[in-house]
């Protein structure tokens, strides 16, 4: 597990990071998501000892972290990072040998990487020929070879189109599925949505929100349903303890004052009416990174 315990961080007069706290299970993917200059990479660099931290503790299950342990992290940088001239295949197998590993177990890890990623017939290619979505997912396969006890990608999901964003999400899926923490930065919401387990949501420095996905989706429900009937669903507006937001014939969105009022609500309409759908509203992950931030 890896825990950052009220890390604060200032360049100058700024300060960017303010106390920032949160756990990174291990076997679990954490997405953290935030605004442009939310303080997502600085906490990356802190992590990875790019940066040292003013004040506040990295620690790996229980202990600070060593920079000997910060060797066997795999990190992927948002900006590219791999030589542009040299052969896919034989760099990933060179950062993996510079990570400690044999020349056959690196080799085999490359090869299983990147035929996984969709990469297997351009082994030999060089970096610059590679369009930039596969440069990113050979970028991937980089921080994944030597097998890393903690991953931390910044914004891995970008340049990928839609084929490939499903190819690399079964790869971290399956990573994480080993048992390592796993954190990872996005601006696609939705599919930080479809991949976390946990999320962390900072702005202006701060942790606004974490935990799990579906602890927080709960927390900021608000108590909201929609109903569709086989008959009209007027009858609605006259319900004590209901507003009703959108009516059309059968259908209604309402919000209801305590959840007893939603089970009335139910009651009703089971008694007069055939009830096809009848459902709370959660709210998507960015309707929550909006109200969160605010």
């Amino acid at each position: 597990m890896l825990e950052l315990h009220s890390i604060n961080r200032s360049f100058g007069d700024r300060r960017v990071l303010r106390d920032v706290s949160f756990t990174v299970a291990g076997g679990r993917m954490t997405g953290f998501v935030g605004g442009n200059g939310a303080g997502k990479t600085t906490t990356m660099r802190v992590i990875l000892g790019v940066l040292a931290a003013d004040s506040g503790t990295v620690t790996l299950d229980g202990a600070p972290l060593t920079a000997e342990q910060r060797t066997r992290f795999g990190y992927m940088p948002e900006e590219r990072g791999l030589y542009p001239k040299m052969k896919i295949a034989e760099q990933i197998v060179y950062l993996g040998r510079l990570h400690g590993m044999s020349q056959t177990q690196a080799k085999q890890n490359t090869e299983s990487l990147l035929e996984r990623l969709g990469l297997g017939e351009r082994v030999d290619d060089t970096v610059e020929s590679l369009s930039l979505g596969n440069q990113q997912r050979a970028q991937i396969a980089a921080a994944l070879v030597h097998d890393p006890e903690v991953l931390v990608l910044d914004e891995p999901f970008s340049g990928l189109d839609p084929i490939a964003v499903e190819v690399v999400l079964n790869v971290l899926k399956d990573f994480a599925a080993t048992g390592a923490p796993v954190i990872f930065s996005s601006h696609q919401l939705d599919i930080v949505e479809r991949l976390c387990d946990d999320l962390v949501v900072i702005a202006d420095g701060e942790i606004r929100a974490s935990g799990s996905r579906e602890g927080i989706r709960a927390a900021h429900t608000l108590p909201r349903y929609e109903i569709q009937l086989g008959g009209d669903a007027g009858w609605l507006r006259d319900e004590a303890g209901v507003t009703v937001l959108d009516f059309d014939g059968g259908y209604s969105l309402f919000d209801v004052d305590t959840d007893e009022t939603a089970q009335r609500v139910l009651q009703r309409a089971i008694a007069t009416s055939t009830v096809e759908r009848f459902a709370p509203q959660l709210p998507s992950l960015s309707q929550i990174f909006k109200e969160v931030i605010q």
